[in-house]
């Protein structure tokens, strides 16, 4: 059962956004097999310039769903992370299956990782992230990094045990790091 937590910045989240949003997001329900309550949190922004820009994070428990979109149209931002998030939901189905049927597994771990922001030229930390590792291969590293959006992601390397990090390199494809521990 989803649950939400909306959240407007610079807009009055009113009845009617409150519940256009949760009838669009009641969409992607169908998806999920959920014994627990999730909570989505969504973040309504409007600019200066009356651009509308839509944010949507559901964590799950091995998985982080997110997709932001800006339009000129708070409605139309709306459909279109509905949208995203639903391909993404797709597309991680998809490639959990065709994995489960290639290599007989039946359980995958993840966990969110976000991209810390420093301030250039400035070695102060402005923000600080712990997460556990979960195991898993540098395959299903790069699918939860493309799907959080992000340009490197850290994880327990599920065949040597040890800590590895996987990047986007600047021809698009993608590197590994690999420690010796």
């Amino acid at each position: 059962m989803l649950k939400y937590n909306v959240r407007g910045e610079n807009v009055e989240v009113t009845d009617a956004l409150r519940d256009y949003v949760q009838k669009r997001l009641n969409k992607l329900e169908k998806y999920f097999e959920i014994n627990y309550d999730v909570i989505a949190h969504i973040n309504l922004k409007v600019y200066p310039d009356h651009t509308a820009k839509v944010e949507v994070t559901i964590p799950l428990p091995y998985l982080v769903l997110r997709a932001e979109d800006t339009t000129d149209d708070m409605y139309k931002s709306i459909d279109f992370v509905s949208e995203k998030l639903e391909r993404q939901i797709r597309k991680y189905k998809t490639r959990i299956n065709r994995k489960s049927r290639e290599k007989c597994l039946k359980d995958f771990f993840y966990e969110d990782l976000e991209e810390e922001k420093k301030a250039p030229k400035e070695f102060d930390i402005v923000r600080n992230k712990h997460l556990d590792l979960k195991p898993m291969s540098a395959e299903e590293a790069v699918l939860q990094m493309d799907l959080l959006g992000h340009d490197f992601f850290v994880f327990e390397d599920a065949d040597t045990n040890g800590t590895s990090i996987v990047y986007r390199r600047n021809d698009g494809r993608y590197g590994l790091i690999e420690t010796n521990e």
